[in-house]
């Protein structure tokens, strides 16, 4: 038998980046029997650092033997075995790498996503979708993730979906060779021109346009030098380093080995001011209920809470509605027979901590820390303000009984510190402890995440906030990462007690009762940080503080906020994001807006008419 050595099977290459559960949908000509198998897609990299795209019919996965034991199997695929092979196995090799697609990367023209991104096709020709695939495990996201990473692309224009690959530098290409036939340098005209070039931050367009047109007249009518022209490389510099010295934020520059390029930052449209408006008055809120008690038009209602809050004298009302205890549509008789029934409901759940024996409690550890710890808290909430002030306050004694009430209604939770400050506003306000309590599970519902224990809530808060910070105040953003500040850890207590301890019991209640009613879009209590944020920018950026400055800097703002100010500027901030045109998924996400990618999809084919009958399916 002849023997084939590692050599005449194709050469080693690496996978960057593999995804299992591809179904192959079509490709044309291939077999029909290849068509529906399910395999592997891949980015691979080739021993000459071309790069393809690369598919496996998971019928090639073999376990290689010689690495084989009870307990571990390596897997390998049939196209990296590197031992030798004879007779039948290398035409058995060959039948099977005949089965495997591969799609050059410079020879790719353009892929698609379709079938809410669950779909992909690929083409090498003009017009012709060579290839589909279908991802039966999520979507294509991540890959095409992945694949941006080796192909630069744009979206066309018709189709959001469709993207072409563009060739990343032809462009530099036509500009040195244009550069290179004025032939005005002495020396290397790339070299000058790309390091003038390279300093370009702001204006690019319009300041290189001018620049230019000023280098033809240098060309024709300046002095001549050496061989008939000038030097005028200085001159060059100089213009155009006036022309752009002014624009330093407004571009980004990306290298690579192979060419560089000059990308324009997106600026927001103006900031629109929008002024407070009037508190949903007693005259309006009666007017928007109808003769049972019903409140009509919420969403007109919402708007009004949203524009100018609500008067003092019906947020006892009000809030019960906000916070999700009365229902909207609710007549005052319903709701008399709701009130009834979760005041029993109270009170049943406050027996059962309140009848716990001694022996009892010393034999459950969990309610014994979560007890101790609602005493400490509550014992320094609000001492100063004067319902709470005074040693055997009676509110203080309220406020402990909520409180320990809702660690048994919401045991898994239980009590984490900082729930005091968000329950006391609500019984200063209500003073029923019934109607405060179920006041108080309605806010929990809304910000329950920022307590729990591993604080992921907090942290994507923390996160979401920073993009939105890089979003609106880019320059803002970059002097706090620099300052170790990047993290935004010190809004921290901003956001796991809704500002309460920035704001008097006044203003933190017209804060609250805005955020409540959920507009203008989601996460808007982020956009009440970037106003805080953007009030103080000019201080933090020209004292050059650092993170211990910083801290102490935000700290002490605390009773110092204007709250109509800082609302009005929150909502400008983001009348200005949601305009802007380079609004990214990311930032559409945090505002809970459909994503570019979310488009509605095409009609899907129609599937076979099914009926399913005693547990069996006809079709």
């Amino acid at each position: 038998m002849s023997c084939s050595s590692v050599e005449d099977i194709p050469e080693q290459c690496k996978d960057l980046f593999t995804q299992d559960g591809v179904l192959l949908k079509a490709s044309i000509g291939r077999s029909i029997s290849d068509l529906n198998s399910i395999g592997m897609l891949c980015i691979v990299q080739n021993s000459d650092g071309t790069k393809c795209i690369e598919w496996r019919p998971n019928d090639l996965i073999t376990i290689d033997s010689d690495t084989q034991d009870q307990e571990w199997a390596v897997v390998n695929t049939i196209g990296r075995r590197q031992r030798t092979l004879s007779g039948n196995m290398t035409s058995d090799y060959a039948a099977a790498r005949a089965r495997i697609i591969r799609i050059p990367l410079d020879e790719l023209k353009t892929f698609k996503c379709s079938r809410n991104n669950q779909q992909m096709q690929f083409s090498t020709k003009q017009g012709v979708w060579q290839n589909t695939f279908y991802f039966q495990h999520g979507n294509a996201e991540i890959f095409v993730a992945y694949l941006k990473n080796h192909v630069k692309t744009a979206k066309t224009r018709h189709d959001r979906n469709t993207y072409v690959v563009v060739e990343p530098n032809i462009e530099s290409q036509v500009l040195n060779r244009s550069f290179a036939e004025l032939d005005i340098f002495t020396e290397n005209t790339t070299d000058v021109v790309w390091n003038l070039v390279s300093n370009f931050k702001q204006r690019p367009y319009e300041t290189t346009l001018e620049a230019f047109s000023k280098l033809t007249d240098i060309v024709y009518y300046g002095n001549e030098g050496m061989n008939g022209k000038r030097d005028v490389s200085e001159e060059v510099a100089e213009l155009l380093t006036k022309s752009m010295s002014a624009l330093e934020d407004t571009t980004t520059v990306t290298r690579t080995d192979e060419y560089e390029v000059i990308n324009v930052k997106p600026t927001l449209p103006p900031r629109p001011c929008i002024p407070r408006g009037t508190p949903l008055s007693t005259e309006k809120w009666e007017g928007l209920q109808d003769p049972e008690g019903r409140v009509t038009e919420i969403d007109g209602v919402r708007q009004l809470i949203f524009r100018g809050g609500v008067a003092h004298s019906i947020r006892n009302s009000v809030w019960k509605y906000l916070l999700d205890y009365h229902p909207w549509r609710m007549t005052d008789a319903e709701i008399k027979i709701l009130q009834k029934r979760k005041t029993e409901e109270y009170f049943s759940m406050k027996l059962q901590w309140r009848s716990m024996t001694d022996g009892q409690e010393s034999r459950f550890s969990e309610y014994r820390d979560r007890k101790s710890l609602v005493e400490k808290d509550v014992n320094r909430t609000d001492r100063t303000h004067p319902f709470f002030a005074g040693d055997n306050n009676p509110n203080l004694m309220v406020l402990q009984d909520i409180l320990m009430t809702y660690v048994m209604y919401n045991f898994d939770l239980g009590y984490v510190q900082g729930m005091s400050d968000i329950l006391a506003p609500l019984l200063l306000l209500l003073g029923n402890e019934v109607d405060t309590f179920w006041c108080f599970v309605g806010f929990m519902e809304k910000i329950a995440s920022n307590f729990d224990m591993d604080q992921a809530g907090m942290k994507q808060q923390l996160v979401n906030l920073q993009q939105l910070l890089t979003f609106a105040s880019p320059e803002l953003a970059k002097h706090l990462a620099s300052k170790d500040s990047g993290n935004m850890y010190f809004c921290f207590r901003w956001l796991l007690v809704w500002f309460k301890r920035e704001f008097s019991h006044r203003d933190i209640m017209r804060l609250w009762e805005v955020l409540w009613t959920g507009l203008p879009c989601a996460n808007f209590h982020l956009f009440i940080c970037v106003a805080i944020l953007d009030s103080e920018k000019d201080v933090l950026i020209s004292k050059d503080y650092g993170f211990t400055e910083i801290l102490k800097h935000v700290n002490d703002l605390s009773m110092c906020l204007d709250v109509d100010r800082i609302l009005s500027t929150a909502e400008g901030i983001y009348h200005q994001i949601i305009s802007a045109p380079h609004l990214s998924d990311q930032i559409r996400i945090i505002l809970g807006i459909p994503t570019v990618g979310s488009r509605p999809e095409p009609e899907p084919e129609p599937e076979p008419q099914t009926s399913q009958t005693n547990g069996y399916t006809r079709i």
